[in-house]
């Protein structure tokens, strides 16, 4: 079995850990995390929205369409609906005068950008194993060496050290959080970018 570390790709662009991490407690005192009801131990605090429309980050469009295979039958099933991520351009105005609408700003330069967010996973807790309809974008804020993702059969840790990930999360992966502390990301749906 060949162990493929290509839907992990670091790119070329890297931001301030110290200020990414003020932005994430600033942001948290305007605005504690939501879930998605009858889901726990998965938060999220958007920061983008569809222009003018705050309910296109309530409820389920907090996670958005994704598919997974629940039981033993290995049969997939498809959960939540279907979002228009291209939709998400704007910025949240309770969030501009944060390091966040910098990053963003950079960050929508270099890609096609769908909804960006501030996910937040807890403690000795994971994912379902499903897969996604895009690539996402990862810039760790808070990790542990316990924070692991894993795509396919291949594991990894993105350290919290300013730099930026994509990954390939159209294969079936799940993240998951043995530490003792929250796990922060701010992640993006990245709507052009194609996994060699």
């Amino acid at each position: 079995m060949t162990l493929n570390f290509n839907d992990f790709q670091k790119q070329d662009v890297k931001f301030d850990i110290d200020q990414l991490q003020k932005a994430y407690k600033e942001i948290l005192n305007i605005k504690g995390f939501t879930g998605v009801e009858g889901i726990s131990n998965f938060g999220a605090i958007s920061l983008t929205q569809i222009p003018g429309d705050p309910d296109s980050i309530r409820g389920n469009k907090a996670r958005g369409v994704y598919w997974t295979k629940p039981d033993s039958s290995g049969k997939e099933a498809i959960r939540d609906q279907m979002i228009d991520e291209a939709a998400y351009s704007e910025f949240i105005e309770d969030y501009k005068n944060t390091y966040f609408k910098e990053v963003f700003d950079v960050l929508s330069t270099k890609y096609k950008l769908g909804r960006v967010r501030v996910l937040l996973k807890e403690p000795r807790s994971t994912l379902s194993w499903h897969r996604d309809p895009e690539p996402r974008l990862h810039i760790p804020i808070i990790t542990n060496p316990g924070s692991i993702m894993v795509i396919d059969n291949v594991a990894k840790h993105m350290p919290a050290d300013g730099s930026v990930w994509i990954t390939n999360n159209t294969k079936y992966h799940n993240a998951f959080n043995g530490g003792e502390e929250n796990r922060i990301h701010l992640v993006a749906c990245v709507l052009d970018y194609k996994f060699n």
